[in-house]
């Protein structure tokens, strides 16, 4: 689907050159959801704003997806509050990005019942997020990113860095006087 097609004026914003590949995956809340100009979202992709299609969401867009992403095949983008990705970021197939999670504080009630948690999310212009990564509610990553297939990422992350492992932690940063040297900035 492109941004020509009936469907495509559903959206937020569904940006000139944008295209949702088949087969889609779940989408809802489109009212909510801006893809940004020449952003490719792959097949299976599932991107929505709240829990069912319907739901007024408290900001509109929720979901925010820059100008030439490409968003691997399988992948979930599940906004309830605010994601923002920005410029020309990559994600290999099935990364999860969400803003909230279940709750779990009280100990005597099911965890799947409880109020759930939210916190914004901020991706950098120019990171690349590779295969399986999830990236859990709070998190603020730089730009030009790059963080290792598989990794489980929550925090604040400074520009250029290299995150890996669960949790995530900086495995290399670029210093403009070394270039990339291993570990965190300061260690």
């Amino acid at each position: 689907m492109g941004p020509d097609d009936d469907y495509a004026h559903s959206f937020g914003y569904f940006g000139s050159g944008a295209a949702l590949m088949a087969p889609q995956g779940v989408v809802y809340n489109e009212k909510y959801l801006s893809i940004g100009d020449e952003t490719l979202i792959g097949p299976n992709v599932c991107l929505t704003a709240g829990i069912g299609p319907g739901q007024p969401m408290l900001a509109s867009p929720t979901v925010t997806i820059g100008r030439k992403c490409i968003i691997g095949r399988g992948s979930h983008i599940i906004g309830h509050w605010s994601i923002v990705l920005g410029d020309e970021i990559q994600t290999g197939p099935y990364v999860y990005i969400t803003d909230q999670n279940h709750g779990y504080e009280d100990p005597d009630s099911a965890v799947g019942w409880q109020q759930p948690n939210e916190a914004a999310v901020s991706i950098g212009s120019g990171s690349w997020l590779g295969a399986d990564v999830v990236i859990l509610p709070g998190t603020q990553l730089g730009r030009n990113t790059v963080v290792a297939a598989g990794a489980v990422v929550r925090g604040t992350f400074p520009d250029h860095v290299v995150l890996g492992g669960v949790p995530a932690k900086i495995l290399r940063h670029y210093d403009r006087e070394h270039g990339w040297v291993t570990g965190a900035p300061n260690d």
